[in-house]
């Protein structure tokens, strides 16, 4: 790592990229402090994986400008590459190789970083190291693609999707080395489609749609930003005779409702008089309640109440 890295790790100016007649990226503002892991959330189109790319220098923009460790593509080139470590949503990698053949691979493109073994261990793959990397498991793989990425020390790291497919144990094998990797100062620009997992990792999030950030900030910030504390979820009614979702929003307290597939989502202010007042609304309507489950506002619920879409359903 170098000794004085800049406050910001990485600055997006006014960042444009098109497909034809898609306007992918449209005008993006974005900044990355250095020793934070940062979060781009946003549904499939967003503009994410396009303005990763643009980042890593995968891609070039149509306009607008990247500056990354205080140096630019155009110009530091060698020296980006040497600095930064990218895991992508589907890393292949020869299947033939063992592991221990595939991390000295990969070290072999930077001129400094720990020894292959050093790495394998760090990520927990001490007793695959002589296996063939067709041989590995999911969480397995992903492990060894986070190795790749971290060969070369780097100071600043790209993980884009890097638990999706994986089981619950694994998930949370990479969560800690992306936790480690945070807590030696390093920065780190994540995306990801699990909110409990953005929650975990991120210090600052943006959400993207239509190429646009459409919020920022931290993940309690964005969750006191849509004005609510509660969700009450529920199902209620029949074909015979369904509920008037409409009257709901006459409920004291209450935010909005949404009505999908026969299930209603209600986000109030007063958990403890929306669901006694919810409660005598159905009475008066002489509908019969179903289902019945609350939790605290989320980032999903951010999510949902700003596109309209629920992110996995992406």
């Amino acid at each position: 790592m170098t000794a004085a890295a800049p406050r910001a790790a990485l600055q997006v100016r006014n960042l444009r990229k098109a497909y034809k007649d898609t306007l992918a990226v449209d005008g993006l503002e974005l900044e990355v402090r250095t020793g934070e892991c940062f979060g781009l959330l946003g549904p499939n189109g967003a503009g994410k994986t396009t303005t990763m790319e643009i980042c890593e220098g995968l891609l070039s923009a149509d306009s607008g400008e990247v500056e990354m460790l205080g140096m630019r593509w155009d110009s530091g080139a060698a020296q980006l590459r040497q600095r930064l470590g990218i895991q992508l949503q589907d890393t292949q990698l020869s299947e033939k190789l063992t592991v221990l053949e595939t991390v000295r691979l990969f070290r072999s493109f930077y001129h400094a970083g720990p020894a292959a073994a050093q790495i394998i261990a760090l990520v927990q793959l001490e007793e695959k190291a002589k296996s063939r990397v067709g041989e590995l498991s999911g969480g397995q793989k992903q492990r060894l693609a986070m190795a790749c990425a971290l060969v070369g020390d780097p100071d600043f790291l790209f993980l884009d999707e890097p638990t999706t497919g994986l089981d619950p144990q694994a998930r949370r094998q990479v969560w800690d080395l992306i936790e480690k990797f945070k807590a030696s100062g390093r920065t780190i620009l994540l995306t990801t489609h699990y909110m409990d997992e953005a929650e975990r990792l991120c210090d600052r999030i943006a959400i993207m749609d239509r190429g646009k950030t459409i919020a920022l900030g931290t993940p309690r910030e964005l969750i006191a930003s849509i004005g609510v504390e509660h969700v009450v979820e529920f199902s209620a009614g029949s074909a015979s005779n369904p509920l008037t979702v409409s009257a709901l929003l006459r409920i004291e307290g209450v935010r909005d409702v949404r009505s999908e597939n026969g299930n209603v989502q209600m986000q109030v202010t007063e958990l403890h008089r929306a669901v006694p007042a919810l409660l005598d609304e159905l009475r008066r309507q002489g509908v019969a309640l179903t289902e019945l489950r609350t939790h605290s506002a989320s980032l999903e619920d951010v999510f949902v109440t700003l596109t309209g879409r629920h992110l996995r359903d992406e």
